[in-house]
């Protein structure tokens, strides 16, 4: 598969070939949909608590008579059916996570790389580097390119007028290679690699 190359301010410089075995497969929904559950009740920090009977404080000690007062019969005031009980089967403090093989973690990202190519989704450019950190100045680049909604994923490590500058920018995501991740790149109508980028991956899964 072959790529333009073009710089920040939208000039064609060259052209890159795409690994196929990485960029050219056949999208499967169903391992992309496994990886972003994955990724989703991964980052859920499943501190959700509500109290139990056992944990209501409030006397024990039963209501009133079992019997003779023409009331149904209960005990403990601390019981669920109670305002102020406790919570019957209420969400406890848990993780959330569940394991899926580094494989298919792999094939996943391979998939989803796959899907934004095959949809035209993927821009490559030559580096993403500009002189001054100025927000203003790179959210009037992105208008002539025509990006509002873009994942930007460099070398291993992200220079620092350009993330500065993106930080602030809504619907733009910029992340080194290392942190590239199936959730960020479907989330995100445009994918754009550097040519580091496109080099690491490929070194990656070779």
């Amino acid at each position: 598969m072959k790529l333009d190359v073009t710089s920040l301010d939208g000039k064609k410089s060259g052209s890159i070939e795409l690994s196929e075995a990485v960029f050219g497969l056949e999208p499967r929904p169903d391992i992309l949909a496994r990886m972003v559950r994955y990724q989703l009740a991964k980052r859920r920090a499943g501190t959700h608590k509500t109290k139990g009977r056992g944990e209501i404080s409030r006397t024990g000690k039963k209501m009133y008579r079992q019997k003779g007062t023409g009331n149904a019969r209960h005990g403990s005031a601390r019981v669920p059916q109670f305002r102020g009980g406790g919570r019957a089967f209420g969400p406890v403090v848990r993780s959330h996570e569940h394991d899926l093989p580094k494989k298919v973690r792999a094939l996943a990202l391979k998939h989803a790389l796959s899907a934004k190519a095959k949809d035209g989704g993927i821009v490559v450019w030559t580096n993403a580097e500009i002189a001054e950190g100025k927000t203003k100045k790179l959210k009037a680049k992105f208008a002539k390119l025509g990006l509002t909604n873009a994942l930007i994923v460099d070398g291993a490590a992200l220079k620092e007028n350009f993330s500065q500058a993106a930080r602030a920018i809504p619907e733009i995501d910029v992340l080194p290679v290392q942190g590239i991740n199936v959730y960020d790149i479907l989330r995100r109508e445009k994918l754009v690699l550097t040519k580091a980028a496109v080099e690491a991956l490929e070194a990656r899964f070779a």
